[in-house]
Order: C-alpha cells, then structure tokens, then sequence
C-alpha cells in the first residue's frame, strides 16, 4: 500500500502556545486521504516538550536590545530564542525509516515558512524516493516563491483535503495532475532559482492553478484525530480538542488574510449534525477536557449558534462532563455578536472565559481597521459574562500602519477599568491582508518573510518599535495589576526606587509588586536578573511615564 505521511513542522521563536498548535488541518486532510485507501500518518514535531536555546537569527540581532535580558518578574516577555520540537534531523530520519511515496508539510504561517522549507530539504536529503507537497496558507499566497525551491515538487493551493487526496491518486496511478484543484508545479523543463528573501522570485516556468475552496464543508469526513498525538496536548492532565465549524469570514477587517476583503474564500458554516457528530467522535475516543472552537466568528448566525451549543450542553451533562470541560472560543468574539441569551447559553454549555475582540477603541484607527465602534456592545458583554461568572479576555492591535502609540495607549487605560485582561497583539503584516498590499505599497514590510511575527515587532512607523515593545510590557503590568487587585483587594503604593533590596529572598509575585511600586513612581520599567541584579529595560520612557501617571486617576477593575 502506498503511504502518505503529513507534517507539522518545527517552529523557531521564542515562545510556543501548544494548545494553539494541535494539527487540526492536517487530520482533516489525513481523514480524506483515507478515503481514497491510502495509509497515512501524521509527524507532528512539535507533539513533543522538548526545546532548545538557539542563536537569534541574523535578522533578529536587533531584538536583543529588546529582549536580551532575562526577567525573573511575572510581567516579563521573552528573553531565549528556542527551537521548539524536534529536529529536522529527526524528522528526516523518520520519513526515511517509514518510506512513504508522499510527503505532505504544513506551512500556515509565512514568518514560519523558512522552517517548513528546511523541513522539505532535510527530508528530501534523507530520503530523496519521495514527493513533497506544501500547502497551508504561505504556499496559496507565493506558490512561486515555495516551487523555486527545489526540494518542494508541488504546492496545494487553499484548502485541501479534496485536492491532496487526488493528488495522491494521480501519483500513485502515473495520471495527468494538471487538471487537480490548486495544484502548482514546475513544469520539466522549468529552471527555478530560489530566493529565500521577501522579494518576488524570477518566475519559474510553473503551472499554478487557483486555490482550491470547499464549498460544501458538510460533505467533508471528519478528522483523523486518531493520528493527533493527544498524550501531548493535555491541559489539566485531560486532553484537548480543536473544531472549526466555519470556513472565511464576512467581515471586512483589513489586517485579516481571512477577512472577505482579502483573496481568501467566502464564509462558510457546517451545519450543526455535522458539528455534533465530531463533538461525539471527541468524546467517545477519549476523555476531552479542553475544546477550542478555532472559527473566526463563532456567534455570528445566532439560530445556528443556539442550537448547537444547546445539544452541546446536553451531551456534556448526559456525560457528566459539564462542570470539568471546558470550552473556548480563542479566535475572539464580535461584540455586536452577543447577547445575553448567548452568554448565558455558554455559561451553561461549559465556557469559563468569553474571548472579545475590541481592536481599538480609536474612530481614526477603526476607520483604518476597516471595523465598526463597539464598546456599548464590548461592555454589554463585559455585563453579561460578569452576571454569569465568566471571565474575560479583550484582545486590542498596536503598531498597525499609521496607528500611532498614544492611541494603543488609550486602549489600554479603558481596558484598565474594564473586568477583563487585556490581549495586546503587536501587528504583523498578513500576507493576503488589505494591510499587507498597503504595507508593500508604501515600502513598509520587514526584509525577510520571518520578521512578519508580532515578536519581531515588524513596523517602524508612526508607532516605533521601541514604542511597541513598550506598549506590550505595559499590558503585562497591567494585566498583573489586575491580578494583584483581586488577589489582595488593593494596587500597592508607589515606593521610590532602592538598589538595596534583598529580592532573592523573595518570591516572584512578591519581587514583582516591588517593580510595580518602582514603576507608579518613576515609569520606570525594570526587571529583575536570575542573579537578583535590577537592571532597566529598554522603553520608550515618555510612553512608559504617560501610563504610570494615569493609571493611578483611574478606578481599575479586576478581572473576577
């Protein structure tokens, strides 16, 4: 029998979120695969904890001067850039002991996509008998850019669960694959000419259909979760599962590559039969603690919404599972979206935290954003989930293009006085995005595809990147603000700085308090060294004092 293996591979940054990363595409496209007879398998590499320290990479030098000193405060950010799951060695040492005649790897993210291409060279030099298929989100936006690698001998295009399965068919029968949905390839005679830099490759002679979309997702097999390696996505000791019940998104957001303003498909919902019996195929194959609804609008089509999440809760209590499972919605929720019959619908069906995307609380930077105001619906959930004993999460977006750092700064101060932690995401151009062709367009984008993350704080504009990386650390002292207010019912006083502190005797929430009464005096952002050294970070000061001297004329809430 021919066998197909699909690759989820390594990721080099310096922080991973696992339950994030659980291979949910890669299942559904093994699931159609299976389909057609073909015995497939999932390497997930980074179904495992093992990580290890590595050089920042040549064009992130200039974060040390960000990032370069270890914090030991529970406001910190990140300090060591790691290689996370397994080595590319490894994973071509196992491509050649399993022999497979096809090699699918993932490659969502574009500022990842170096990884996926060393992948594809790796195991093309262990075992160079098989084919390599690329698809995922980067390929579908620069198919040249991937095929003039030489290690990578297609690329699918959009979504593809139909499109690898024929693929695999065709390979196997020695069939014509040109007439495949998505597919691209360079054709025999091409000479390709790889360019690793965000630049336009010199165009191979390569035949690149369009992406392939699915228009009906109810006639899709469900995921082959049986190949997830579930033993290493757990949280609490149970494990956790991913569903997506919709495809696109109506909105119009223009930092999205998913949004129905960027080339993506249209927005698509499964029914809720479907949802439901992958809901059961969870629960039956093992004991889930955690599931994670990965869509980009859960509650927009409220009908549908009701009447799945009603069954859900049904199926929790029939099993005993209401009170110890827990739902999310990670992607944020559409404030204007919610109501209190969905709130409390969540409440009931297993939800412990409401995710809400604000995005800003500026009209300028909305009318950029391409979104609506919606803080009297934001509050109005924010009033729901309190009634319900939910928690929340508000994720806001700092140093988009022409977004200026006084106004991500008044974002935060609202977001202070809100029952809410705050999610601040730095912005990073989305290939496929309307930001993204605005960021091309006026000379904006980062060198290289990988500095397109929000670590690598990717803009200098009119929020600087120094004021980026301010405005993060000043959402985690926020947010352990909160912390501390519930925690013990009031902020602690201001207190002048003093190099004579004993902080090694202390515990990190209590080191902590000590750089927070240091900042409300000074706005000073300091950090603590493993050795107990204090030592400043490296801030905009003038932004960093702004915020200091505010918070303190505000009634700041908790997150309980």
């Amino acid at each position: 029998m021919h066998k197909v293996i699909l690759v989820q591979p390594p990721i080099q940054d310096f922080y991973l979120t696992k339950k994030r990363t659980l291979p949910y595409g890669l299942a559904s496209i093994a699931s159609s695969i299976r389909q057609k007879g073909f015995e497939v398998d999932i390497l997930d590499a980074l179904a495992t904890d093992k990580s290890r320290i590595i050089a920042y990479p040549e064009e992130f030098a200039d974060l040390k001067s960000f990032y370069g000193h270890k914090d030991m405060s529970l406001f910190s950010l990140f300090h060591d850039f790691r290689h996370f799951g397994y080595s590319f060695e490894h994973i071509g040492a196992q491509i050649k002991k399993e022999e497979p005649f096809i090699v699918g790897i993932s490659s969502l993210f574009t500022a990842y996509a170096d990884t996926a291409i060393k992948t594809a060279q790796t195991i093309k030099t262990f075992y160079p008998r098989c084919y390599i298929v690329m698809g995922g989100h980067h390929p579908t936006v620069f198919p040249e850019q991937v095929l003039s690698h030489t290690a990578v001998d297609f690329v699918i295009r959009g979504e593809g669960e139909d499109s690898m399965a024929q693929l695999c068919c065709a390979l196997a029968s020695g069939s014509d694959i040109q007439q495949i949905p998505g597919i691209a390839f360079r054709r025999k005679d091409s000479d390709p000419k790889c360019d690793t830099q965000n630049t336009h490759p010199q165009r191979a002679d390569c035949h690149i259909a369009p992406p392939a979309w699915k228009d009906d997702l109810n006639t899709l097999p469900l995921p082959a979760i049986d190949l997830i390696h579930h033993e290493y996505y757990q949280r609490k000791k149970r494990y956790s599962a991913m569903v997506v019940s919709s495809r696109g998104c109506p909105m119009q957001c223009s930092y999205c590559c998913v949004s129905a303003t960027s080339s993506y498909a249209r927005f698509r919902q499964r029914n809720v039969e479907h949802v439901i019996k992958e809901i059961r195929q969870i629960l039956k194959s093992h004991e889930t603690g955690f599931i994670d609804f990965e869509d980009e609008n859960l509650c927009l089509n409220k009908s549908w919404f009701m009447e799945l999440f009603t069954q859900i809760k049904d199926i929790l209590s029939a099993q005993n599972l209401k009170e110890s499972a827990e739902l999310r919605a990670m992607n944020g929720l559409f404030p204007p979206a919610i109501d209190e019959d969905i709130v409390c619908l969540m409440k009931d069906s297993g939800f412990k935290t409401l995710n809400l995307s604000l995005g800003s609380t500026s009209k300028d930077q909305l009318a950029r954003f391409k979104r609506p105001d919606v803080r009297k619906s934001f509050e109005s959930a924010l009033s729901y989930a309190q009634k319900q004993g939910l928690e929340c999460v508000s994720y806001i977006i700092a140093a988009g293009p022409d977004q200026n750092a006084q106004s991500s700064l008044d974002d935060l101060l609202y977001l202070a006085q809100k029952r809410t932690l705050v999610g601040l995401s730095v912005f990073y151009p989305a290939p496929g995005s309307l930001d993204y062709e605005i960021c091309k367009t006026r000379n904006l984008l980062p060198d290289t595809f990988s500095r397109m993350r929000s670590t690598a704080l990717p803009l200098d504009h009119t929020t600087s990147r120094r004021e980026a990386v301010t405005l993060l650390r000043l959402s985690r002292i926020l947010n352990f603000m909160k912390h501390i207010l519930d925690t013990f019912g009031k902020i602690p006083a201001p207190k002048a700085f003093s190099n004579h502190e004993k902080l090694l005797d202390l515990n990190r929430t209590d080191i902590s308090v000590k750089l927070l009464q240091w900042f409300l005096h000074d706005g000073k952002i300091r950090g603590v060294q493993p050795d107990g050294t204090v030592f400043d970070h490296y801030i905009d000061k003038d932004l960093a004092l702004n915020f200091a001297q505010k918070i303190q004329t505000l009634k700041i809430a908790g997150i309980k």
